[in-house]
């Protein structure tokens, strides 16, 4: 049950906050920055309010979601710390002996409270209009691209991911100076239950060692603990549903997720989409940039890489009156045809099927009195195969092929687009959202899935773009962030 009603907390010792919390401390200026009263509106409807135990209060579990994200750190982790930091307790509204909740009632939270719940857009909106009170976000530009999320259950295997974590756990140790006898690690031979059982020790002895309670040893032993404990079907990590195989080079994949991210010029995320890792960047185009303007900005210009330089993006700025600021890819401006699901991969440099695999081999095919082709030829053994092959692979074929022609008149304006000076300076800009994929991955732990499944990648992308943009306007607005846990250049 939920109560109608946030309870009002009085205590004697509430003045330590104003004495050992600084007033430009980051979480003091977040917390009088954002009215997170928003949260309960949008949760209210998931709680009975009649009926059963009262529930943990749907904005304090929020917040501590967000410190788990800000601070990168485990749900155990977030926790800990909740309990001895007392900034955690002032920005989680906790009076400072006021008892902290229990881990597992996170992961409830994430699966009971928020599913079904467009979450992505609420906070990036939330955010966004929050830059727009404050005054700094006035640019008519945004930076369009994507960035790459490993699964957390991806395609090595359990025992590989256990032995993994156990090593940073035994590096922990051995930084904090431990003497401690650690068990013997596991050969490459080893199975799955023998590391299980390897892993267990291991947590046994430092759980029991003098260095247990020093930070690092603590937070890498919860994230094995974690590990271990998180599911039932842990021996399947492996099966993640609906994270896919995508190409960051010609040789170099990843299994997960991608996310499309819109930007503008002032480095505040304004739009997001999440997809399964063989999504082609350039169709999320349209939608992030209805989503920035459904958000409330205003958009003149949009930089991207060649990914987005399609023929109906093209089209699309100019029915939504925008300039697109795309250089053109050589085999796009050759008269594709997308609904035929072919794409060229700009990170790998060649043309991928609908299925997600990549062409082996290209070719110049010259026509008398018609323009030149470029012919793409694929695996014959994975087109056999292929759950796709309908259609697209004739039963018999001895190869498969993709060929490309110059043809449209969109692609030569755009192309003169290119070459003035003022295309050159504006697409200078780009860079900035690279820098801003980078502070999301190295500094809130975007780079690996917390979970399986995209409704948690979802929610992850969420709290974490949430997080970069409420950091971003405090820096516009001048604040200063003296709590230099990894924040000191957002």
């Amino acid at each position: 049950m939920l109560s109608n009603q946030i309870e009002l907390k009085l205590s004697d010792y509430s003045d330590l906050y104003d004495l050992v919390i600084p007033k430009n401390h980051i979480l003091r200026e977040i917390k009088e920055m954002v009215d997170f009263s928003f949260i309960y509106d949008e949760l209210e409807n998931k709680y009975c309010l009649i009926n059963g135990r009262n529930a943990k209060n749907p904005i304090l579990m929020f917040k501590y979601l967000f410190l788990k994200c800000f601070y990168n750190l485990s749900d155990a982790g977030v926790v800990e710390r909740s309990r001895y930091d007392l900034s955690f307790k002032y920005f989680l509204d906790l009076t400072p002996e006021e008892e902290v909740i229990h881990p597992s009632l996170l992961t409830k939270f994430r699966k009971q409270r928020l599913k079904d719940k467009n979450i992505l857009d609420l906070l990036i909106r939330k955010s966004v209009e929050l830059a727009m009170e404050a005054g700094v976000l006035k640019s008519k530009t945004v930076i369009i691209d994507s960035t790459h999320t490993q699964a957390r259950y991806n395609k090595q295997s359990i025992r590989g991911l256990i032995v993994k974590e156990a090593a940073k756990l035994c590096d922990a140790v051995k930084k904090a100076g431990s003497h401690e006898d650690l068990p013997e690690t596991p050969d490459r031979r080893s199975t799955t239950d023998e590391s299980v059982a390897y892993s267990k020790e291991l947590l046994n002895i430092v759980r029991n060692s003098a260095c247990s309670e020093l930070p690092g040893v603590k937070e890498h032993a919860d994230l094995l603990d974690e590990l271990l404990q998180d599911d039932a079907d842990a021996y399947d990590y492996s099966n993640d549903p609906d994270a896919r195989i995508g190409h960051k080079s010609a040789t170099g994949s990843f299994y997960g997720y991608k996310t499309h991210i819109a930007m503008s010029d002032e480095r505040i995320i304004t739009a997001a989409t999440i997809t399964s890792g063989e999504a082609f960047d350039g169709t999320e185009l349209p939608e992030l940039v209805a989503k920035t303007r459904k958000n409330g900005m205003e958009i003149e210009t949009v930089i991207a890489d060649t990914a987005y330089s399609t023929l109906e993006n093209l089209k699309e700025a100019k029915s939504e009156k925008f300039n697109l600021v795309s250089k053109l890819n050589p085999c796009i401006t050759k008269g594709m045809r997308p609904e035929d699901g072919f794409y060229y991969n700009k990170d790998a440099e060649t043309m991928q099927c609908p299925a997600g695999n990549l062409a082996t081999k290209k070719r110049i095919v010259k026509r008398t009195k018609k323009n030149s082709q470029l012919r793409y030829l694929f695996d014959i053994e994975k087109c056999k195969s292929c759950p796709k092959r309908d259609g697209c692979y004739k039963e018999g074929s001895k190869t498969k092929s993709y060929c490309v022609t110059i043809k449209s008149d969109y692609h030569a304006e755009q192309e003169a687009f290119q070459k003035t000076d003022d295309f050159k300076k504006i697409l200078k800009n780009r860079y900035k959202i690279e820098a801003k994929n980078s502070e999301l991955k190295n500094i809130h732990g975007y780079d690996k899935c917390e979970s399986a499944g995209l409704d948690c990648m979802k929610l992850q992308g969420a709290v974490s773009i949430f997080a970069v943009n409420l950091k971003r306007i405090l820096k516009l607005k001048g604040g200063v962030c003296p709590d230099s846990e990894n924040h000191e250049n957002f």
